[in-house]
């Protein structure tokens, strides 16, 4: 198991993120810090290997029960929760790392710990991973 300090605590606010670029020689990972709790993916979408964590942040839209037209935005819950993929917009849970279009596709987490001011991560090295250096069409 390795181990690898990849931030500060005060260098991600609530709802923010950094992306350590390269990490340990692969195409790197995104750590969020969400609601004061730190998480890491892989930068990489499995659907077409896209930079995950430069995705655009968001919740989910609340479905309103019946319909409203009075309401002028819908309710987003667990803002800052999913991250989207900026080639195809798939979208996937920050914390669990599952697609919420296909629940059989999941993106690498890692867990983060908090010590003292540093972030910490520890993983098993899974070899060098590929990194396309053209978006496919």
């Amino acid at each position: 198991m390795a181990r690898v300090v990849v931030g500060k605590v005060s260098e991600i606010p609530p709802g923010g993120r950094k992306i350590v670029v390269p990490f340990r020689g692969r195409a790197g990972i995104g750590v969020f810090n969400i609601r004061g709790g730190f998480h890491a993916v892989r930068n990489i979408c499995p659907h077409k290997q896209g930079p995950l964590c430069t995705g655009e942040l968001s919740g989910r839209v609340a479905a309103i029960d019946p319909p409203s037209f009075t309401r002028e935005t819908p309710a987003v819950t667990g803002e800052g929760e999913l991250l989207r993929c900026p080639w195809h917009q798939w979208p996937f849970e920050i914390q669990t790392g599952r697609c919420l279009t296909n629940p059989d596709v999941h993106v690498k987490t890692y867990p983060v710990r908090v010590e003292g001011e540093d972030l910490v991560i520890e993983y098993e090295d899974e070899g060098p991973v590929s990194v396309p250096t053209e978006r496919p069409v």
